[in-house]
């Protein structure tokens, strides 16, 4: 999946210092990797619907760009060295949150064959609120009851979108629910592992693990590109994710996340527009609505989690 990296609600990262500027470059810096994830979905949704590429294939040439780049650039750029990348303080933590990243990515995939860009990633944008439900049992942050009631709107907004039972809904939503249980618990894991590893590290191990493992099965049905322009837009994904990525842990060094993480929901105007100029998708007003709904709940989440953390810094 493009995957948003959607910060797991009821987490806050803080900034200290962060002026006006640095918080408009960290804007900037959100929105050019939210285009690429929605560049990366487009893409994604066009070579399995309109070449012969399977999804296995597709989903393991995308972790292997990522990771044939991030090897090359991250110590090239003097981040981390090739050895660091390597070194975890969980590896088991690592290598579930890798496999759930993993089933994410073709699950998504999976969905795009049948649905619409609008369509997946507001189901994908559902997984902040399940994050904050979670946060309790797994991580012992419990939400009241504000938060909660906005948890509760955010599912009557997929309810709204998807409106199962008042419209014919395609099979593929199962893909994208799966997949957007397994993203949650992905960034609940995401949660647990910052505080031991870089996240360069951890975003290593995801592509890492993608390509050790897909490996097998992408290369079990292998089917050669038919033209140059497909190669070129395989060779894209990584670019696009592995880029996304990168600049999305920029923003985060320049601005808190309750500067920033309103902005994520851009994607689903991105998304919409890339739906709309390369496949003519329109969605309709239910769709639109219910995206409105889900939008809403998550950006009140962000904003209660942000008023909670200046109540107990004072």
């Amino acid at each position: 999946m493009s995957e948003p990296p959607i910060p797991a609600a009821g987490t806050t990262e803080t900034s200290t210092g962060a002026d006006r500027a640095d918080r408009l470059r960290a804007i900037l810096l959100m929105v050019a990797a939210l285009v690429m994830f929605s560049g990366l979905d487009t893409t994604a949704k066009y070579l399995v619907t309109h070449t012969p590429i399977s999804v296995a294939q597709l989903s393991w040439l995308r972790f292997l760009g990522q990771f044939v780049l991030l090897l090359t650039l991250v110590p090239a750029l003097g981040l981390l060295t090739t050895r660091e990348l390597f070194t975890t303080r969980r590896l088991g933590w690592q290598l579930v949150r890798s496999v759930l990243m993993a089933a994410t990515t073709v699950l998504n995939f999976l969905a795009l064959q049948y649905l619409r860009l609008d369509q997946t990633i507001t189901i994908v944008f559902l997984a902040p609120l399940v994050v904050a439900l979670l946060a309790g049992p797994l991580l012992g942050e419990w939400v009241g009851w504000r938060r909660m009631l906005a948890i509760l709107v955010g599912f009557g907004g997929i309810l709204i979108a998807v409106r199962p039972g008042f419209a014919e809904v395609h099979p593929a939503v199962i893909y994208s629910f799966v997949g957007m249980l397994a993203y949650a618990l992905f960034m609940i894991l995401t949660r647990r592992i910052a505080a031991y590893d870089p996240p360069l590290v951890t975003l290593f191990y995801s592509m890492f693990v993608g390509t050790i493992f897909g490996a097998p099965i992408a290369l079990s049905d292998w089917v050669w590109p038919p033209d140059w322009v497909t190669w070129l837009m395989l060779l894209s994904l990584g670019v696009l994710g592995g880029t996304g990525h990168y600049l999305f842990i920029l923003a985060y060094r320049l601005a808190p996340a309750s500067t920033i993480a309103p902005f994520l929901y851009l994607q689903l105007l991105s998304m919409v527009g890339f739906g709309w100029f390369v496949f003519g998708d329109v969605p309709d007003g239910w769709t639109l609505a219910g995206a409105a709904v889900v939008t809403a709940s998550g950006i009140y989440l962000v904003h209660r989690e942000h008023v909670l953390h200046r109540q107990r810094s004072t």
